[in-house]
C-alpha cells in the first residue's frame, strides 16, 4: 500500500525559511547522491552567503529586497539539490565538482541584489537589469580571496548568465555541453523553486515594488503585475520544456525515491498557484488582496510606498 504524504509534509517542502532546516535537507539529499561527497566546500559558501544576507559578510550590507530575499535562495539552493538527485536517479551522473558548481550558482544567482559599503541608498532592487553581473563580480572576487581553482570562475559565470531573463539562453557562451548541462540545472532551479513557493502569489507584490524601484516594466500597479504573471508562466513553460531540456521532469524520480510517490510536487505546486492567480484576477481591483491571505504579506506590503 502506497503510503500518500501528509498535505503538511508536502507544505513543507515549498517552506524554507530557516538555513539550518534547509541545510539539513539537501546534506540528507547529497548523501544519497554520493555518501562519500565532502560538504566542508560548499558549507563554507553556504555560511558565508548566508553572511551576506545579514549584513556580516566584510564590506557588504544586509540584502533588503523583499522578493529576492534569503529564503528564494533557499528555495532555489534546494530544488536545485533535489533536481541534481533526481538526474542522478535517471541515469545522468554528475561529478562532484559539477554538483559544487551547481550548488554555488544556486546561492549566488541573486547576490547581486547585496549593496556594498557606501551603496546604503534604495533596497538594492535598483540593481534589478545588472543584479546578475553584479552577482558575477561577487562570485569572481569570491573565488579569488577563497583561493579556490581559478576554473570554477571560469565555469560558473555562465552558469549564473542562464539565470538573466534578459538574455537568450542559446547566446550565452557556455565551454561545452556539460556547463550547458549545468546552467540549465540551475535556471531550472530559479524559476521552478521560485514559482512553487507557498507564498509566491502574495510575494509578487513585493516584486511589483522592487520592479518600481528599478524603473523596469511597464506595470500600471501590482494588479496589472498579477494580471501579466499568467503570460510569464505560459513563457516559463516553453523554456523549460525547450531551451531548458525539460529536466524539471527529473524532479519525480526525486520524489519517488524521497516520498515513494513518483510526482513532480514543485508542478504540482505551480500549477495550484496559477489556476489560484486565476480567482484572485478575476476579481476587480478592490477585492482581489482579499484573497491573498499567507505569510501576513499583503498587511506589510500595505505599509510600503513604491519608490516613483
Amino acid at each position: 500500500m502506497i503510503n500518500i504524504p501528509a498535505s503538511a509534509e508536502i507544505n513543507s517542502l515549498f517552506t524554507n525559511c530557516d538555513p539550518c532546516t534547509v541545510w539539513t535537507k539537501a546534506k540528507g539529499i547529497l548523501c544519497r547522491i554520493n555518501p562519500a561527497y565532502d560538504t566542508s566546500l560548499i558549507n563554507a559558501v553556504f555560511d558565508d552567503v548566508m553572511c551576506v544576507f545579514r549584513g556580516e559578510y566584510p564590506g557588504y550590507s544586509a540584502i533588503k529586497t523583499l522578493y529576492h530575499d534569503k529564503p528564494h535562495t533557499l528555495d532555489v539552493l534546494l530544488c536545485a539539490v533535489r533536481l541534481m538527485h533526481g538526474i542522478h536517479i535517471s541515469g545522468t551522473r554528475l561529478t562532484d565538482e559539477e554538483m559544487t558548481l551547481i550548488m554555488i550558482a544556486a546561492l549566488m544567482h541573486d547576490i547581486g541584489y547585496s549593496q556594498l559599503d557606501g551603496e546604503e541608498g534604495g533596497t538594492g532592487a535598483q540593481y534589478t537589469q545588472t543584479h546578475v553581473n553584479r552577482g558575477i563580480t561577487f562570485m569572481k572576487r569570491y573565488i579569488a580571496a577563497k583561493l579556490l581553482p581559478l576554473r570554477f570562475a571560469a565555469a560558473l559565470e555562465p552558469m549564473l548568465s542562464s539565470t538573466d531573463p534578459a538574455l537568450q539562453f542559446s547566446r550565452i557562451n557556455f565551454p561545452n555541453e556539460r556547463n550547458r548541462l549545468l546552467g540549465q540545472i540551475v535556471v531550472t532551479a530559479d524559476l521552478t523553486g521560485q514559482m512553487a513557493d507557498r507564498t509566491y502569489l502574495e510575494k509578487l507584490l513585493f516584486l511589483y515594488f522592487e520592479f518600481k524601484e528599478a524603473h523596469f516594466g511597464n506595470y500600471q500597479n501590482i494588479y496589472d503585475l498579477l494580471c501579466q504573471t499568467k503570460k510569464f508562466y505560459e513563457v516559463t513553460r516553453e523554456k523549460l520544456d525547450g531551451p531548458f531540456g525539460g529536466l524539471y521532469v527529473n524532479l519525480a524520480l526525486h520524489f519517488k525515491d524521497m516520498l515513494g510517490i513518483e510526482k513532480d510536487y514543485y508542478l504540482d505546486s505551480i500549477e495550484k498557484n496559477i489556476a489560484y492567480l486565476s480567482k484572485v484576477i478575476a476579481l476587480n481591483e478592490q477585492e482581489y488582496l482579499s484573497m491573498l491571505k499567507r505569510g501576513g504579506i499583503v498587511e506589510k506590503a500595505k505599509t510600503i510606498s513604491a519608490p516613483d
